[in-house]
């Protein structure tokens, strides 16, 4: 068995390729980090099976299952996504194998034994949803760390906190590094999470007041959060409008 792994997040292809080590000994693994070294590996090396990350930069995994489908012996498809539960409901009714990141051993193994091709019906379906005016979204954020990989839910996060190099996510009793920018995440869950400044995104939820100090500076306070996140003058205004309208 032939299996192409593609993900433009490496530490994601490494641990499909761990898993695929237990479940399939025998599988010769390959990988691509882009829609388009996909389509290339396929011709290139005719894989059984394409596990498939759904958003990458580029070519996302839809588009790409689609081009596959004009392949004259198309590989067999496995959707991998970080889409929260209502959305795999969804693919499920359409029969599309999936697995949810972080990928178990489990189901990958389950849906190894149950993968089928994706036909132009079902990546209709896909497309349209996915242009919806409001995309799917993740119902945890997850991050690689020395103890593994770990998560927390968006709904417990207060807020989003970009410093040198990293963004940290704070709930009321964690904090997680994650691999996401600011820019991906208000993109993201534009709707639940307000920026206020260009290193801070705060939940719309948790947010018990806006204050000013007596420097002349202002800030936001959330329940349950000893850190209060500066509203910048640029975004006060803004931010002002969006609470008054809640």
């Amino acid at each position: 068995m032939k299996v192409l792994v593609v993900d433009d997040e490496a530490l994601a292809r490494q641990r499909l390729r761990r898993l695929l080590e237990r479940v399939r000994p025998r599988a010769e693994c390959l990988e691509a980090d882009s829609g388009q070294m996909a389509l290339e590996q396929v011709k290139r090396h005719e894989p059984d099976l394409v596990l498939l990350d759904i958003r990458m930069p580029g070519l996302d995994g839809i588009e790409v299952a689609a081009r596959l489908e004009a392949f004259g012996d198309p590989p067999a498809v496995v959707f991998c996504t970080a889409y929260d539960e209502y959305a795999l409901d969804a693919l499920r009714h359409q029969a599309v194998a999936y697995l949810l990141k972080p990928v178990r051993e489990l189901e990958l193994a389950r849906a190894l034994d149950n993968a089928a091709r994706v036909n132009r019906v079902q990546l209709a379906n896909l497309r349209e949803r996915a242009s919806r005016e409001e995309p799917m979204q993740r119902s945890r954020i997850s991050s690689q760390t020395h103890r593994g990989v770990e998560s927390l839910a968006v709904a417990d996060v207060r807020c989003f906190i970009a410093g040198d190099k990293y963004v940290t996510a704070y709930s009321d009793v964690a904090e997680l590094v994650i691999p996401d920018t600011l820019k991906e995440l208000e993109a993201e869950f534009g709707g639940r999470f307000l920026r206020v400044h260009r290193n801070a995104l705060v939940a719309l939820a948790w947010i018990e007041s806006l204050n000013h100090a007596r420097d002349g500076t202002w800030y936001t306070a959330l329940h349950g959060l000893a850190l209060r996140p500066q509203v910048s003058r640029r975004h006060l205004k803004a931010v002002k409008a969006r609470l008054l309208a809640r």
